[in-house]
């Protein structure tokens, strides 16, 4: 009952807090496992719920049973801590000093160049100024999908010659990005159209749905998927894949990791770094680096 009485505290303020539905549901999901293996499998000193120490020990144990016995992915791992660590910190006692699991280094799914042309021309083509304006986002100012349908019209801010989006991230943390060119052309071509939209004069939401409504997360994904399938590029090309293509373009082009990292709204540099992890292709370039018997006779004087 106690540990029952804790998540349902815990979900009450979850609902309050600037997250978005998805995390809230993540985070509700996961604490509710730790504190249901909590009684049956962790062995602790103390009161894991009221002492730092016992939090410390029984988050650790709650870390190894989810790597050996679930067998879990890394990065499955790292979601669950992170709940737990803000279980714990809407109880006041902060995180737990528990590292995460090391996530192999991978470099993220991005589109290439060719890929890249194919998708803008099929989100130019597309006739729905909203679904341009909305394929731009991901792409050109790196937002994620929910970041994206989270925008209201007043965090748009324009002048005659530049642009900043305010975009509220994860943990409601805001950052500023600098609007692109194409992008604002798509925002502005879109922001005209709005105003005969159902809601307009309502409802702050920059993207809304035919019935006046904020458009949801999945309306997003289902016109990014659209899009996709439009360019020739299959359904699963998600705002993730454009997100880490504009990271991956701007990394590529030398920008600098911190510089990317604030643009992309990343707390920790680490995850920023992923994007210099070396591809497939980076690794057979590496590898064509190395001489063959052929290169050496032609290389070499013929000896009398």
């Amino acid at each position: 009952m106690r540990l029952a009485a804790a998540h349902a505290a815990y979900t009450a303020q979850l609902s309050a807090a600037p997250l978005s539905g998805e995390t809230r549901r993540t985070y509700a999901s996961k604490t509710r496992q730790y504190l249901a293996w909590l009684p049956t499998a962790a062995v602790v000193d103390g009161d894991p719920l009221t002492n730092p120490a016992a939090r410390d020990q029984a988050v650790g144990d709650w870390r190894a049973y989810l790597v050996t016995a679930a067998n879990q992915a890394p990065a499955t791992v790292n979601n669950a801590l992170a709940a737990v660590d803000d279980f714990y910190a809407r109880r006041g006692m902060g995180r737990a000093t528990v590292e995460r699991t090391s996530v192999p280094g991978k470099a993220p799914r991005f589109l290439d160049r060719s890929s890249q042309l194919r998708w803008l021309r099929a989100a130019e083509s597309d006739p729905s100024p909203r679904d341009r304006a909305l394929a731009s986002l991901p792409f050109y100012a790196g937002a994620r999908i929910a970041e994206t349908v989270r925008l209201d019209t007043h965090d748009v801010a324009t002048s005659s010659h530049q642009g900043v989006l305010r975009i509220h991230g994860n943990g409601g943390r805001i950052r500023e990005v600098p609007i692109h060119p194409n992008l604002r052309a798509d925002i502005d071509r879109w922001l005209a159209d709005r105003a005969r939209w159902p809601g307009a004069d309502t409802n702050p939401a920059l993207f809304l749905n035919h019935r006046g409504g904020r458009l949801s997360v999945r309306g997003a994904r289902d016109v990014i998927a659209r899009i996709a399938v439009m360019a020739g590029l299959g359904a699963d090309i998600t705002a993730q894949v454009l997100r880490h293509t504009f990271a991956a373009t701007l990394v590529a082009g030398g920008t600098d990791l911190v510089l990317v990292a604030d643009l992309l709204g990343h707390a920790r540099l680490d995850t920023t770094r992923s994007y210099v992890a070396p591809t497939a292709q980076d690794r057979f370039k590496a590898l064509g680096l190395l001489p063959s018997s052929t290169d050496l006779t032609t290389a070499e004087p013929s000896r009398p």
